[in-house]
């Protein structure tokens, strides 16, 4: 199976950090700005191209053939204009219910001198992989629907129940493909493994491409709207920064299987981070007298991550594509600050890796809702 990895840190615990001890109760959120978070360095193996049935041939036939087959494969991860068509075969088509798509123009020029556009869809596992370009002069819904349906037929995989996209500017044309094959569109930048794909095929696709523009920016970018008052039914009765060790995160997202837990996982093995179950991973807990009413109405924003703006001692709560709360605000002063310097320093330590965990009570060992959670820079298409 195709993977991804960052490149493997020391990873320290600042010594000022806090493990279960409440800064502050809620308070009426004021509105800030907000960055996104530097990247985190990256790199990805090349991906697997989907291989046709082969028929029954002698010993020494099938190695010459393998032999042909790996060095067209070598061609072909050295051509960036070489579309990709992937499907692991171990896997159960029908476990493939949600993808992940972007579709979106290219900082590549066709031979009209327009900027080339592609359609991108893999799923969390990476088990489907699929690419493939478009001139800028058919891009709407009927395109994208009819190449939603030949992904479905070129693989034998059925209709996902769910796409995920990240990018606000394509709701209409992807909402309505979706809508007309019964998929639900769901707009999330939980898209993790298409987000850490598009970087992988920056650097190793469409920097190659012959009509590449170096420089060129975006077409689409991602919004980063002005934070909004968090409303009413998400607010928590108390908050605290917390950690964990990586060995009880994973407790966690298990329990997400085993029990009636709500939130939402990252496959740690498949993003290959290499971290020590003893490193500590910082998180938010927040406790509630309605915590599994208020655990259900988060379960249904597609959490994405939360920051710290120590400025002006806020947290930040990111949801589906770009829709961003005041969270929550602390009194301002050197403890709680630098508590909170060393919250952000422990996430940026762990690659962005964090989790938000509600409680019933903060000293309670059990959540009812627990979100692993990465922060990502946006993409560089």
């Amino acid at each position: 199976m195709a993977s991804l990895s960052f490149n493997s840190s020391t990873l320290r615990t600042p010594s000022s950090f806090q493990s279960q001890k409440p800064i502050s109760n809620y308070t009426k959120p004021i509105k800030i700005p907000f960055t996104f978070p530097s990247k985190s360095p990256g790199s990805w193996p090349k991906l697997r191209r989907f291989g046709g049935s082969r028929s029954s041939v002698s010993i020494k036939e099938e190695v010459e053939i393998e032999d042909e087959k790996e060095e067209e494969d070598d061609d072909d991860d050295d051509d960036p204009t070489v579309e990709l068509c992937y499907l692991d075969p171990e896997t159960n088509p029908n476990s493939l219910t949600e993808w992940e798509l972007d579709f979106c123009s290219r900082p590549i020029l066709d031979i009209r001198g327009k900027k080339l556009w592609e359609l991108v869809v893999c799923d969390e596992s990476l088990s489907l992989q699929f690419t493939k370009y478009f001139p800028n002069n058919v891009i709407n819904s009927i395109t994208l629907k009819d190449a939603i349906e030949g992904i479905s037929e070129d693989l034998g995989i059925p209709l996902p129940d769910k796409i995920r996209y990240f990018r606000s500017q394509m709701q209409t044309i992807i909402t309505k493909a979706c809508n007309e094959l019964g998929i639900k569109p769901v707009p999330s930048k939980r898209c993790v493994s298409l987000l850490l794909w598009l970087d992988e095929r920056f650097e190793t696709v469409y920097t190659r491409h012959p009509g590449y523009q170096k420089g060129a920016k975006p077409l689409l970018a991602l919004d980063n709207p002005f934070p909004m008052e968090l409303p009413d039914n998400l607010f928590g009765d108390r908050w605290a920064f917390v950690q964990l060790p990586l060995s009880a995160v994973r407790e966690e997202i298990l329990s997400l299987e085993s029990k009636l837990v709500f939130g939402s996982s990252l496959d740690l093995d498949l993003l290959g981070i290499e971290i020590d179950d003893n490193t500590m991973i910082p998180g938010l807990a927040v406790s509630s007298s309605r915590a599994k009413p208020l655990a259900a109405w988060m379960n249904g924003l597609e959490v994405c991550s939360i920051e710290v703006d120590v400025a002006r001692a806020s947290l930040i709560l990111s949801v589906g594509i770009s829709t961003r709360y005041v969270y929550a605000t602390y009194k301002k002063n050197p403890v709680t600050t630098n508590e909170a310097e060393a919250w952000e320093a422990a996430k940026k330590a762990s690659g962005g890796l964090h989790f938000l965990a509600i409680q019933e009570d903060l000293d309670s060992d059990d959540c009812v809702g627990f979100w692993l959670l990465l922060d990502l820079p946006p993409p560089p298409v």
